[in-house]
């Protein structure tokens, strides 16, 4: 099997497809979520999955058989995907030696990070003496206009959070699950690393230069169908001083008629701002929905999704129904429940 995910790799072979299955490399994560990226194609991909490699330091586990990289490629592993997404998106030099025995194996690379496989040196270099690919997720070809505001035909559907790392991929992923079991025109956006990994498409969007990224999104989410909905992958927040800037570019490229809050109920500060508190579903609310409204008058807050994977199912269902009653909009966790709520919802707009 192979996945071809247009104009993001570069590699030393004529084809740029990503080889199926995948070892996944999670290195020395320090915790689950930095595994962020593994997670997601072991949970909507697990048949893409086939281990898991960690260093003696890493405290991620995917629930995954922890593999070598010589019983990975035995047990028919094409390609070895760092599964890690930490700051600042940087290859580690604590990997490189692992990375480069891995090429010498057999394996292609996949990464997803903003220091790309294909600028460093020694890679390159074992990756040309082994016939072997480099993919750099994160690298797109494609000369994306400024965004103006044209309003485009057919549905949007974004996700917006409370803070990154929250579960906006994944209500994505559930919503256009749902709506295709429903017959319905759904299409996944994919808007970073882990969603072009596994839907095998989209733009990542964090990596284009900041001028243009609203109009990526505008180019990933052309005109179509009345009754088409486009399911937007959320990225950042707009309370993230970090990574507010990418939040923003969703909201006005995506022109979204609809936007579904999400949330992690459990979590008290900003991930990586330990001085910045998370922000109320009430306060998120109120701060997107008039931003929302520059590209599209008529958009509209329609649900929320919650994160519950932190609660027990008492407490998960205690905190949904508690959010509901206060925000007076169904409140799901998709993942655990599935999305046919939200997507009762978007139907709701029509």
């Amino acid at each position: 099997m192979a996945m071809w995910i247009r104009g993001v790799f570069y590699g030393f072979r004529k084809s740029a497809m990503i080889q199926l299955p995948y070892l996944l490399f999670l290195g020395d994560a320090p915790d689950q979520l930095a595994a962020k990226v593994g997670q997601g194609i072991k949970d909507w991909r697990p048949e893409h999955a086939l281990g898991q490699l960690r260093l003696p330091t890493c405290k991620a586990d995917l629930g995954l058989p922890d593999l070598t990289l010589e019983e990975g490629f035995a047990s028919g592993a094409k390609t070895l995907v760092i599964g890690v997404a930490n700051r600042g998106g940087v290859i580690s030099q604590v990997w490189k030696q692992l990375l480069i025995e891995a090429v010498v194996t057999g394996y292609d690379l996949a990464s997803g990070l903003h220091n790309r496989l294909t600028d460093e040196i020694d890679l390159v270099k074992v990756a040309r003496e082994h016939n072997r690919t480099l993919h750099d997720v994160r690298v797109s070809n494609v000369d994306f206009p400024i965004a103006n505001g044209r309003k485009r035909s057919g549905k949007r559907v974004l996700g917006v959070g409370t803070d990154c790392s929250i579960g906006k991929m994944y209500t994505g992923l559930a919503l256009d699950h749902s709506m295709k079991n429903r017959g319905l025109k759904s299409t996944f956006r994919a808007t970073g690393q882990t969603g072009i990994l596994i839907t095998g498409d989209g733009i990542p969007l964090d990596a284009i230069v900041a001028d243009f990224m609203a109009g990526a999104v505008e180019w990933l989410t052309p005109d179509n169908d009345d009754d088409h909905w486009d399911v937007i992958e959320g990225q950042g927040s707009l309370f993230h001083v970090s990574y507010s800037g990418v939040t923003m570019a969703l909201i006005h490229g995506g022109q979204p008629d609809a936007l579904i809050l999400c949330h992690e109920p459990t979590r008290k500060t900003m991930r990586g701002l330990p001085d910045y508190p998370l922000p109320s579903l009430e306060e998120l609310r109120n701060a997107v929905l008039p931003l929302a409204r520059v590209a599209n008058p008529l958009c509209e807050v329609v649900g929320v999704s919650v994160n519950t994977a932190s609660l027990n199912a008492n407490a998960a269902e205690n905190c949904l129904t508690q959010i509901e009653r206060t925000m007076n909009l169904p409140a799901v966790d998709p993942f655990r429940q599935g999305a046919d709520r939200l997507v009762e919802a978007l139907i709701g707009l029509n």
